[in-house]
């Protein structure tokens, strides 16, 4: 009796034990995970459903409305004072947070969820995300030109992070679990289902592996039940009336405005690049403290919104504007070079938020501004005003964020009309063609290009990057270990590489070198001496690259 006890308590510890192994390894494929999916999706809809909340409530307080789609109208009637005033506390506010609570002072969003999918196993950091999170919580509230929507995404990865680390999945699932996250943040963001669970492949994951599809799905799906409980089966933005196409005639003017809402793209990633670095410059030259660079930030931005108001928050009143085309000419073409210059001081001062609210708002009204032209040159073959406005919203969006796909059904989820699919996807396609070509395909991976994370030329590039030489290196006494002695001739000779460097730093230098090994140093005293710690060999060099790459393409064909 006691011995079939035994053997059945064995039995249920093996299956356990199988089940575990299961859920860790093989986890996108299974059931099991898919519940996991849904609860993390709908915990990452409820974050940005309070996080929207949030900014609604401290919006209010300060400048008299929670409705964003009347912000800039409530803003305009305050007195001069209080619209400077509020983006500087704002800013103040804003700079104690990242000088005390981050390690270099810099608001993390997309790009940092990115990089964590690519080379982190799905987690990105959790004490300097809380202070970005807050940053953008005060930024969005107190009037920086910047969106929520960035700021939901590294919340959820945040809530994926947590749980990828409470389960201890492996990189596979880690990512998988992200991918589900940032879906249900953006489709709780927008009422946008379809878009958010694309959100995640196209931008985030980066590949559309069928494994990771169903999980997603049903994160994105929980996502969009939260926000329908909260809001209602409503769109962001409400269009007059239906748009139609004048098919043949018109299309030649929807690739040209797709040409003209790329290069608008580019200029604004630009002004953003060129605006950071510059405010990186002057705060080395006057020597400024971390905290007071978003305070002057702050206050430039309230200079600017006391003529242009327009430019608080996520502007979806000057966004719905547009689309209704309820702004002139001049009105549209000024509001635009506004909204780009303010868009850049807000991320070059280092305030929170994200890019795709201020790229849906720059696009509708170089789209609206394009409309205005073309109507006056054929008025007889043009349609109205909002469908190029549309098309344009869609078309600078997508070349921002490198995301054809997921952005032109955002931009038919934001608005509900589905009849202007073939304007839409031309403009996004020729956007997104000239853009990719002069930035490094998106504004999210330019930014890690210029942190030196080379995520836009895949994974044959950035992987080198994630194996360090101290982990593929032979050690003295290991089989096959590399002559000592030969070793220290080739250290006087300055054939070597240190500990701490990574494959990307060594296969350059067997390439130069022809050796078939390098010795390990690291670098010790005052003068720096080199102590041999072991060899790197060439062939273990490309045999760990050649793992990489084969678990890669396993993963995003699977």
């Amino acid at each position: 009796m006691l011995r079939e006890v035994a053997r059945q308590w064995h039995e249920m510890r093996a299956t356990c034990g199988r089940g575990w192994d299961t859920l860790r390894h093989k986890a996108p494929g299974q059931v099991t995970f898919w519940l996991i999916a849904l609860v993390v999706g709908a915990a990452a809809g409820f974050a940005a459903i309070l996080f929207r909340s949030a900014i609604n409530r401290l919006q209010a307080a300060l400048y008299g409305t929670e409705d964003v789609n009347t912000l800039a109208s409530f803003a305009s009637e305050l007195h001069w004072l209080w619209v400077l005033l509020i983006p500087l506390g704002g800013g103040i506010v804003v700079g104690l947070i990242i000088q005390f609570l981050t390690p270099d002072g810099r608001v993390r969003s997309v790009s940092d969820v990115i990089e964590g999918a690519a080379l982190n196993d799905g987690r990105v950091e959790k004490k300097a995300g809380i202070a970005s999170a807050l940053c953008s919580w005060i930024t969005l509230s107190t009037g920086g030109s910047t969106g929520r929507e960035g700021p939901v995404v590294h919340i959820a990865a945040m809530i994926s992070s947590w749980v990828s680390n409470l389960l201890r999945v492996d990189g596979i699932t880690g990512r998988d679990l992200l991918g589900c996250a940032v879906a249900a943040a953006v489709s709780a963001s927008f009422n946008a289902p379809i878009a958010g669970a694309l959100f995640g492949l196209e931008v985030v994951l980066r590949h559309f592996a069928l494994h990771a599809f169903a999980p997603i799905v049903v994160a994105s799906a929980a996502g969009t039940v939260i926000n329908r409980l909260a809001f209602g089966d409503v769109t962001e933005f409400l269009l007059p009336g239906t748009t139609t196409v004048e098919f043949y005639l018109e299309l030649p003017a929807f690739f040209l405005m797709g040409l003209v809402c790329g290069l608008v793209a580019v200029v604004m990633m630009r002004a953003i690049f060129w605006s950071d670095d510059l405010g990186n410059r002057m705060q080395k030259r006057m020597g400024l403290p971390i905290w007071l660079r978003p305070a002057v930030t702050g206050l430039l931005l309230g200079a600017i919104a006391i003529e242009f108001p327009h430019i608080i928050g996520v502007g979806y009143e000057t966004t719905s504007l547009a689309l209704t085309g309820g702004l002139g000419l001049r009105e549209a073409l000024l509001f635009t070079i506004v909204k780009v210059a303010a868009v850049s001081i807000t991320m070059a001062g280092r305030m929170g938020g994200g890019v795709f609210s201020p790229s849906l708002m720059v696009g509708a009204l170089t789209g609206l501004t394009f409309a205005h032209i073309a109507t006056g040159l054929f008025p007889e073959q043009s349609s109205a005003f909002t469908l190029y406005a549309l098309a344009g919203m869609g078309a600078v969006a997508a070349a921002v964020l490198g995301a054809p796909i997921s952005t032109t059904l955002i931009v038919f989820e934001l608005t509900g009309d589905w009849q202007t699919g073939l304007a839409v996807m031309v403009s996004v396609s020729m956007s997104t063609a000239v853009a990719s070509r002069l930035v490094d395909r998106s504004f999210f991976l330019s930014q890690l290009e210029r942190r030196n994370v080379h995520l836009a030329a895949g994974p044959q590039a950035y992987l080198l990057a994630m194996f360090r030489v101290a982990g593929v290196m032979r050690k003295p006494g290991d089989p096959g270990a590399a002559d000592e002695e030969a070793c220290l001739r080739m250290i006087e000779q300055g054939l070597y590489v240190q500990q701490g460097a990574t494959l990307e730093t060594a296969l350059p230098r067997f390439e130069k070198s022809g050796v078939a090994y390098l010795p390990v140093v690291t670098l010790e005293g005052a003068a720096q001496t080199p102590v041999l710690q072991g060899a790197l060999f060439h062939v273990d060099a490309l045999k760990a690259y050649n793992r990489a790459l084969a678990a890669t393409a396993a993963e995003e064909h699977s």
